[in-house]
């Protein structure tokens, strides 16, 4: 059976003013019936459904993280792509893009400038949801961390993607710079140890991985 309610709890539940709720009765925008005691009094389903209206209203903040590692990554369009592929899912699930994120460096480096950024927009209330497309996207270790953060700051962290086939070259970059940041905290980072133990594993890494793995090294010297 329908219940009814008054004007007076219409208003309450609601959160509106007498003046706001008359206007949308007489826009037609909520409907009212008359009691036989000629009172008006308003459906709880229209209630119900105005508060439906609201929520869908509603739309999720959302912002777009992107990241290569290298700029030659960037060059061959892999950061592009992975920015539409956010886009394109973000129009899907009716969210509002509020900003695009990019980031070129390793998903070991902390000082990354884009990464930064996007800390800043949600300690600041600005956004609902990261939008990534793998987790390693946003950083290589440490992501329950990030999510712990981001979820405090009422954010929540969407991996499109979910499963990722990383490009071997890239893993390769990262087994590196591992080296480079622990060796120079050993020996210093101005070291020549550092670059005699950098080089000693291109070598190795050149004789057991594929030719394109080894072009890459080649490149780095």
């Amino acid at each position: 059976m329908e219940e009814f309610l008054s004007p007076r709890d219409v208003c309450r539940i609601l959160g509106v003013s007498y003046i706001t709720l008359w206007r949308w009765i007489r826009e037609g925008r909520i409907r009212v019936v008359r009691s036989p005691s000629g009172r008006y009094l308003i459906p709880r389903s229209e209630i119900e459904r105005l508060r439906g209206e609201e929520k869908r209203a509603e739309r999720v903040r959302a912002v777009i993280y992107a990241r290569v590692s290298s700029s030659k990554q960037r060059e061959q369009g892999d950061l592009d792509r992975q920015v539409e592929l956010l886009k394109k899912y973000a129009n899907e699930m009716g969210y509002i893009i509020v900003d695009i994120i990019t980031d070129v460096g390793s998903g070991l480096k902390e000082e990354r400038r884009g990464l930064k950024k996007l800390l800043g927009i949600a300690t600041n209330g600005r956004v609902d949801v990261v939008l990534i497309t793998y987790r390693d996207r946003l950083t290589r270790f440490g992501y329950k961390y990030l999510q712990f953060f981001f979820k405090e700051h009422g954010v929540r962290i969407e991996e499109v993607l979910h499963e990722e086939k990383e490009p071997l070259e890239e893993l390769v970059e990262d087994f590196l710079a591992i080296i480079v940041s622990f060796a120079g905290k050993i020996y210093g980072k101005r070291s020549h140890k550092v670059k005699k133990l950098v080089e000693h594993n291109k070598r190795f890494l050149k004789e057991t991985l594929p030719i394109n793995i080894r072009k890459l090294l080649e490149e780095k010297r």
